[in-house]
C-alpha cells in the first residue's frame, strides 16, 4: 500500500500538468523536468538514491506546484488567451493537486516515521578498512525501532578487541539523518558479544542496543 501511494504521489503533479498545458515547447520542458522529479522520489522511496525519504517528499511537494505555476505563467505569456473551458480545467486540477499533495505526503510520512518498521539502509554501516570483512547483513526489529547489523570477521588474525579498535567503534557515534523533517539520528557502533563481532546502524531515538535481543 506505501508503494502505491508514493508512486501516486511522485507521479500525480505531471498528471496535473498534462491536462492543462496548452503548448508543445512550454509543455514538453515542464512536463519533463515533472517525470524527470518523479523518478527520483521514486528511486527515493525504493532506497535506490540515498537521501532522507521524509525531507525528500518535503522539497518534492513544494518544489512541484511551484513548476507547474511557473509553467502556466510561461504559456500565458505566448499563447492568447486561454479558452473558457480551460479555466474550470486548470482550477479543477490545482485544487486536485494541493490536496494531492497536502493529504498523500502527510499520510507517508505519518506511515514511514510512526510505523517504526524502517532500518536504516546499509550506507549507514560503518565502513571497513582494508583485513575486514562483512560475513551476514540484517535486519531487526524491536519495542523501540529497527536496527540495522552485520557481523564482521578479520583475515589479518585480529582479535575481536583488535578489530573494533581497527574500526574505531569503541563508543557508538551519531550523525544527522536528514535536513528538515528527518530529524532521526543515525547512530552506529560495534558489540562483541563473546563470540564475535557486530556492527550495527540504528536510529537515534531508539534506546540503548546493548540490550538488543541479537546480540545474543
Amino acid at each position: 500500500m506505501l508503494i502505491v501511494l508514493g508512486i501516486f504521489f511522485a507521479v500525480a503533479p505531471a498528471v496535473v500538468w498534462v491536462t492543462i498545458a496548452r503548448t508543445r515547447p512550454v509543455g514538453l520542458a515542464i512536463g519533463g523536468t515533472l517525470l524527470a522529479g518523479a523518478g527520483l522520489l521514486i528511486g527515493v522511496q525504493q532506497g535506490w538514491v540515498h537521501a532522507p525519504r521524509p525531507d525528500a517528499h518535503l522539497l518534492f511537494t513544494a518544489l512541484a506546484p511551484l513548476l507547474i505555476a511557473c509553467g502556466v505563467g510561461l504559456e500565458g505569456r505566448h499563447e492568447d488567451s486561454p479558452p473558457p473551458e480551460w479555466i474550470p480545467r486548470r482550477n479543477g486540477a490545482i485544487g486536485f493537486l494541493g490536496f494531492a499533495l497536502t493529504l498523500v505526503v502527510g499520510l507517508l510520512y505519518a506511515l514511514m516515521i510512526s510505523e517504526g518498521s524502517d532500518a536504516p539502509p546499509s550506507k549507514a554501516l560503518p565502513s571497513l578498512p582494508p583485513g575486514i570483512s562483512m560475513v551476514d547483513e540484517g535486519t531487526n526489529c524491536g519495542s523501540g525501532g529497527c536496527w540495522r547489523a552485520a557481523t564482521v570477521t578479520s583475515g589479518n588474525g585480529l582479535s575481536r578487541p583488535e578489530i573494533i579498535l581497527e574500526l574505531g567503534l569503541q563508543q557508538e557515534s551519531c550523525r544527522s539523518s536528514g535536513w528538515l523533517l528527518d530529524w532521526r539520528d543515525v547512530c552506529v557502533g560495534a558489540r562483541d558479544n563473546g563470540v564475535n563481532v557486530t556492527i550495527y546502524a540504528t536510529w537515534g531515538y531508539c534506546k540503548s542496543v546493548s540490550s538488543r535481543s541479537w546480540w545474543s
